[in-house]
């Protein structure tokens, strides 16, 4: 149940003409205190609660545990979340038989697209397609959570 990944701006429109998924998300946080986030999630017509714990020094990995809900509860629990819900697109896009998933956001945070990847190890090493840029990995600024504090 450790969590490792690597996240990463974004630089140009190309990942959505190579996306295989796109779908929209909902999330909201219950807890967003560092050490364990509680983090409710609308992902197309599913729903989702996530813990996660604290991330390592580095931020590759941390704990995570998702599991799916029923949608009716899903709604619920977001009408409870803290204030500052987070709506976002999320492309799907494989490059190297590695998937990229891209996250383009709206409302406060219109304009930013980070891509996510999940790995096997941290020490596992990919090829990056040319719409990647900078590397966020452990830059808390771009953590959902945060991001949330500002919507």
């Amino acid at each position: 149940m450790i969590e490792i990944e690597r996240k990463f701006l974004v630089n140009s429109n190309e990942y959505k003409n190579k996306a295989h998924k796109s779908i929209k998300i909902v999330q909201g946080y219950l807890s967003k205190d560092p050490e364990r986030t509680v983090r409710i999630r609308i992902y197309g017509d599913r729903g989702f609660i996530t813990i996660k714990g604290m991330s390592s020094d580095d931020g590759l990995s941390r704990y995570e545990l998702e599991k799916e809900i029923p949608l009716p509860e899903a709604k619920e629990l977001i009408s409870i979340c803290l204030p500052a819900i987070i709506e976002k697109s999320r492309f799907e896009v494989y490059y190297k038989n590695i998937l990229f998933e891209v996250d383009e956001f709206q409302g406060a945070h219109e304009g930013l697209i980070v891509a996510e990847v999940e790995l096997e190890s941290t020490k596992e090493e990919i090829e990056l397609p040319d719409w990647i840029g900078k590397e966020v990995t452990g830059n808390k600024k771009y953590y959902n959570a945060v991001l949330s504090n500002s919507e």
